[in-house]
């Protein structure tokens, strides 16, 4: 079996390749069965089955260990455009390569320390492979990433005021109840949980000056809470907008014409088969920079690819008006 095919197998497969597919199911169950295994171990009342379910949790970390040794192999062809080692480094600092390798590193010192022992529930991250195949978890994450700057900014707005409300509230308690309030810093776990809206109660004001201020604080939590969600929110309706058109515009294509690859059409990282599977496009040439390509069903779609396309109907109408011309 050849890297190529190998790396076929164990990426997210499309549903005509049938061992990709079922590689696909096969490390989904192994994910789930690795979790249950975890979580059902932690009971007193299933001691009897603890050793059953240590012997699941080693199979199926070996499994995880073969699937990584497996993907470090395969990262030149997920990488094609860097060479070896810089697609291996790229691979192992990408977001499935941390969650691969803090997977199965607490495999290894199980007895050690016990940020290690910890570290197995990052195991439930590995979930986030079953989602990959699906447009949500696509969705949020390109969300998460077009409005990076805006999320960044109110998370510093949020920080600028967990520090301001600290240093006030330690001007207007200390003098009252020092123990709570010893310095400018003791009183941020206060300013954190009244900022977010959940306020635990464990430290709390007690003179009329804290108290007015404390108000204030809470208001200004609910305001500082909102402006991430809203930017979320936006940006979902946003996605939701787009996809929802550009569908509309390749179902409008009549004619041979071009279409330019941008990240929120949809089509980057897709592979011409499955464009066509998923939109009924047939891609005829694709412009990449200088260089012009015949795709075949496998070649995947750049960032800024220009696809000079046509739409499956049209492809049926014509073969129809030939045949009747035969006829």
């Amino acid at each position: 079996m050849t890297k190529k095919r190998v790396f076929d197998i164990i990426q997210i497969g499309n549903k005509e390749d049938v061992p990709s597919r079922a590689f696909d199911y096969f490390i989904s169950a192994v994910i789930i069965f690795n979790i249950l295994a975890m979580l059902l171990g932690t009971f007193d009342e299933l001691a009897k089955l603890h050793g059953l379910f240590k012997v699941t949790e080693y199979v199926t970390i070996i499994i995880f260990c073969i699937e990584y040794i497996l993907r470090i192999w395969t990262a030149d062809i997920l990488y094609p455009r860097k060479s070896r080692l810089r697609s291996v480094l790229k691979f192992l600092v990408s977001f499935d390569g941390i969650i691969d390798l803090l997977t199965i590193l607490p495999f290894f010192f199980l007895d050690g320390m016990v940020i290690f022992r910890m570290l197995r529930v990052v195991r439930i991250f590995h979930l986030f492979r079953i989602n990959s195949q699906y447009d949500s978890f696509n969705l949020i994450k390109e969300v998460l990433i077009e409005k990076r700057k805006q999320l960044l900014s109110s998370l510093f707005l949020i920080i600028i005021l967990v520090l301001a409300s600290s240093l006030a509230m330690y001007g207007a308690e200390h003098d009252a109840q020092p123990e709570a309030f010893e310095n400018a810093f003791s009183g941020i776990w206060w300013s954190v949980s009244t900022l977010l809206t959940v306020g635990y109660g464990d430290i709390y004001p007690v003179t009329v000056i804290g108290r007015i201020i404390a108000i204030f604080i809470a208001f200004l939590g609910v305001c500082a809470v909102a402006v991430p969600t809203g930017i979320i929110s936006a940006g979902f309706v946003e996605k939701f907008s787009k996809s929802e058109n550009s569908d509309k515009k390749f179902h409008d294509i009549h004619e041979v014409g071009e279409i330019l690859c941008e990240r929120e059409s949809g089509l980057c990282g897709l592979t011409a088969d499955e464009i066509m599977l998923k939109f009924g496009i047939r891609i005829y040439m694709i412009i990449r920079g200088e260089l012009t390509i015949v795709p075949n069903d496998r070649l995947t779609i750049n960032e800024g690819d220009i696809l000079i396309v046509n739409s499956e109907k049209i492809m049926k109408k014509g073969n129809q008006k030939t045949n009747r011309k035969k006829k």
